[in-house]
């Protein structure tokens, strides 16, 4: 693993530090639009006044922190792979380039030792996960990682109260940020409450040093940030294109991390792009507010 200087060099010196996750990058956002998301997302976090780690694998090496050449690399080659934490040992291994999900971005970044991470949706329980036991591994590993993720919930394609259950057992503290209702991704609202509310990234702050005193550390911190109603996909076209999304999935024998690029890729062509900008809004958004949590936080 290597760390940018810039990155070495703020960690170091006890600055605030964002890490963001590079599967967005490869396999979230279609071409171009998914390098200039990027880059927004990037400029978003230096303008809070943190530096941003977005983190990859490039050429066989885990990279916290990439330059332009290795973000353009990610972003345009077509045999990057999608690696949760299982993954990145084989594509390291074998020299090959690899986008990060929340799992692996959010190990990479404690190894790091980067507190804060920001990023679009966490994984989650899938539909009909009692036939198929699919289950995004970002849950297991946000429950034996100590860190900061500032998101909009769980992609709304997902099974969001079994995800809020399973985040419940495995001990994971979930913060609504200024909002009583647990986000859905594109909407503000999944129809789920939140069980804690935070109205400040000095309250997340407070969070986290009781966590450390208490010493609950072991397990992330899960900061939940909607979009404003205003801003949010419309939810009656949402619900519609989602099931036509599912049921073309099944057709087409879609099956486990295939899943989330198939039916993204869908609400993004039969909305008519609507639901690309309510990601893009979403993930700026965020990696705004992480920066901001990680400025609080003492170095």
């Amino acid at each position: 693993m290597r760390l940018a200087p810039e990155v070495a060099e703020a960690l170091a010196g006890g600055r605030p530090v964002v890490a963001l996750e590079s599967a967005i990058v490869t396999h979230g956002l279609p071409r171009p639009r998914n390098l200039e998301v990027a880059r927004e997302a990037e400029a978003a976090v230096r303008d809070a006044g943190a530096l941003p780690a977005t983190i990859a694998i490039v050429a066989g090496e885990a990279r916290v922190g990439l330059d332009d050449e290795a973000l353009v690399a990610v972003a345009e080659r077509d045999d990057v792979v999608k690696c949760g934490v299982r993954d990145l040992a084989p594509v390291a291994a074998r020299g090959g380039y690899g986008g990060t999900t929340v799992a692996a971005t959010a190990h990479l970044a404690a190894r790091a030792g980067i507190r804060v991470f920001a990023t679009g949706g966490l994984g989650g329980v899938h539909r009909e996960a009692r036939q198929s036991w699919d289950e995004s591994a970002d849950l297991e590993v946000l429950a034996r990682t100590g860190i900061v993720v500032v998101c909009a919930g769980v992609k709304s394609i997902l099974d969001v109260g079994a995800t809020l259950e399973r985040l419940e057992t495995l001990n994971v503290t979930v913060l609504g940020y200024r909002t009583d209702r647990f986000p859905g991704f594109y909407l503000s609202d999944s129809d789920f409450p939140v069980p804690w509310r935070v109205e400040s990234a000095a309250e997340v702050v407070s969070v986290v040093r009781a966590s450390d005193e208490l010493g609950t550390e072991g397990s992330a911190v899960v900061v939940a940030n909607p979009l404003p109603s205003a801003e949010q996909l419309d939810p009656a076209l949402h619900d519609r294109v989602l099931a036509e999304g599912l049921i073309a999935a099944e057709a087409a024998g879609v099956r486990c991390k295939d899943v989330t690029p198939f039916l993204l890729d869908h609400l993004a062509r039969e909305t008519g792009g609507a639901s690309l900008e309510a990601n893009t809004r979403l993930v700026v958004r965020n990696a705004r507010l992480a920066a901001e949590i990680a400025s609080e936080l003492p170095g």
